[in-house]
C-alpha cells in the first residue's frame, strides 16, 4: 500500500501530513501481515507512539470530528498557533513540526516574534 484514502476522500502518500485526532500524522505502509498500515505522529513517529492499524475499515471507524484530513499551509499555521498556546506541546516539538510542514521557521527569533505578536 503506497497510498491511503482518508475518510474525507483525500488520498495521501507517506510524504503527506494530515490532521488526525488533533495532531499531524503520516501513514507508513506495514510489512506486518496483521497490520494494513501505521499512523506515525509527525514529531513522535518511530518512538513507540506509532499506531498499527489492522485495516482501512478500522481506521475509518476510528475517524472522528477531531480529524480533519489534509490541511492547507494556512490551516497548519493556525493549528501551530493554537498548539503554541497549549501546555501539552513543547516549543522544540512545535518547531520541528513547523519545519516538517514547511509552515514557519523555528528557533529563538521565531519564538521572540511570536511572543511579541509580530
Amino acid at each position: 500500500m503506497d497510498r491511503l484514502k482518508l475518510p474525507t476522500g483525500e488520498t495521501v502518500t507517506p510524504d503527506d501530513a494530515f490532521h488526525y485526532e488533533g495532531y499531524p500524522y503520516r501513514f507508513r505502509p506495514s510489512d506486518d501481515p496483521d497490520t494494513a498500515f501505521v499512523l506515525a505522529p509527525l514529531y513522535w513517529g518511530g518512538t513507540g507512539m506509532d499506531v498499527a492499524v489492522p485495516s482501512r475499515e478500522a481506521f475509518v471507524a476510528e475517524w472522528s470530528d477531531r480529524s480533519r484530513g489534509v490541511l492547507s499551509e494556512a490551516e497548519w499555521a493556525a493549528w501551530l498557533a493554537d498548539a503554541r498556546e497549549d501546555d501539552r506541546y513543547a516549543d522544540e516539538e512545535l518547531d520541528a513540526i513547523a519545519v516538517e510542514l514547511g509552515v514557519e521557521s523555528p528557533g529563538p527569533l521565531a519564538r521572540l516574534r511570536r511572543l511579541l505578536g509580530l
